[in-house]
């Protein structure tokens, strides 16, 4: 195997990354069968596409990559399955929507609807998740370490 990819793919069976990892899957694919498939009241894929390219000018490559980050990614980070680039493009897509969408409306997220939007804490949260899996791997019971793990 390559060593790029046996890097990438590396963990140990650690609970820790595990938990992360399916914490971070769990409350991710919701918003991206959202933004995918129109679930939970989303828009779908292409609903989804037309808002962020037309009202919040995102090119259309790294429109369609957030998708993909928050649904086939969440379902991969479930998996363990390359959870270290699963983790990254859902990080990376959470701090993004931070700070275009969020961080003007202050930290807290806005439970009595006070406020013009929601705060940027659930996002805080998310990133946190994802460098934990970033920085560790999958954990325990990932495709990842069943995949790399030696004899």
């Amino acid at each position: 195997m390559n060593t790029i990819i046996k890097t990438i793919l590396a963990t140990n069976n650690n609970v820790a990354p595990l938990i992360a990892r399916l914490t971070l899957a769990i409350v991710i694919f919701p918003h991206g069968a959202q933004k995918l498939l129109g679930w939970f009241g989303g828009y779908g894929f292409s609903g989804t596409m037309g808002f962020f390219t037309e009202n919040m000018g995102i090119p259309a490559l790294f429109a369609a990559l957030a998708i993909i980050a928050e649904s086939i990614g969440a379902v991969a980070l479930f998996a363990g399955a390359l959870s270290r680039v699963a983790a990254f493009g859902i990080g990376i897509t959470m701090t993004v929507a931070m700070f275009m969408g969020h961080t003007a409306n202050g930290f807290f997220m806005n439970w009595y609807g006070n406020q013009a939007g929601e705060g940027f804490e659930y996002h805080l949260l998310t990133i946190g998740l994802a460098l934990i899996t970033i920085i560790s791997g999958g954990g325990a019971l990932s495709v990842d370490r069943a995949v790399t793990k030696t004899k």
